[in-house]
């Protein structure tokens, strides 16, 4: 079976969530193949997991004065913080067929291509179930995924750069969790290409597009025209209403 890749470009927060059910949709009905996706966020982001109260997990009027979008994605997890040019995301979107039934084998497969990415820019890093990927014990990513009508969408981040203070001020955690201590306590659980590798995003991008094609049969593509017209649609009807985004 043949992948479409579609390579690193940079959405907003609502057409990046839609695009990946537009694809999804697709492949669903049979009209697209399994594809690799890589994007990244401009303006940054906040996404919410689908069971998570946006009011509850993010400080909408700090995202206002700062410029950042919210948004809720179909995947399950709890809330990330998007920076603009502080990661490179990934959405694998697939028959269920092509991967292991169990959702932690499912994600060993597709985490092990960003282990395998990592590697090639001199990154050693390891999977941890469920769905996290760890350098030197620290989480460098997070991934999440679903399943509907037979199709798997995995989408997860490879952290690049990372500004813990300006994700404190987005994200909401009492004030005693802000302190300058449990942002040291952050620090020591996350970590970063950039604390590991002088890397540029570019390399990068190269890095985790060998580790992800490796093996593969696979061409670039770019959406198809039905996939474009869904993803506008699910803008509007969705992704940017107040209905989905504060449905709790």
């Amino acid at each position: 079976m043949k992948w479409r890749v579609l390579p690193l470009a940079t959405h907003d927060a609502f057409y990046n969530m839609a695009t990946d059910e537009a694809i999804s949709d697709a492949i669903a009905q049979g009209k697209a193949p399994p594809t690799i996706r890589f994007y990244q966020w401009k303006p940054g982001a906040v996404s919410i997991g689908h069971f998570q109260s946006m009011n509850d997990e993010v400080n909408v009027g700090r995202c206002k004065s700062f410029g950042i979008d919210y948004v809720r994605r179909k995947t399950g997890g709890g809330a990330v913080y998007h920076a603009e040019n502080g990661e490179i995301t990934y959405s694998v979107i697939a028959p269920e067929s092509l991967f292991p039934k169990g959702i932690i084998e499912s994600y060993k497969v597709i985490c092990g291509w960003v282990v395998d990415g990592l590697s090639e820019v001199g990154i050693s890093s390891q999977f941890a179930p469920i769905n996290d990927i760890l350098v030197s014990g620290k989480k460098i990513s997070g991934n999440a995924q679903t399943r509907r009508r037979g199709t798997l969408l995995q989408h997860g981040t490879i952290l690049y750069d990372l500004n813990v203070e300006k994700m404190f001020s987005i994200l909401k955690i009492s004030n005693e969790k802000i302190s300058d201590k449990m942002i040291k306590s952050v620090e020591e659980r996350v970590t970063c290409v950039l604390r590991h590798k002088k890397v540029s995003e570019e390399a990068l991008y190269k890095a985790l597009l060998k580790g992800f094609t490796k093996g593969k049969e696979y061409e670039f593509g770019k959406l198809s025209a039905n996939e474009i017209e869904k993803t506008s649609q699910l803008v509007k009807t969705v992704y940017k209403t107040q209905e989905w985004n504060f449905m709790r």
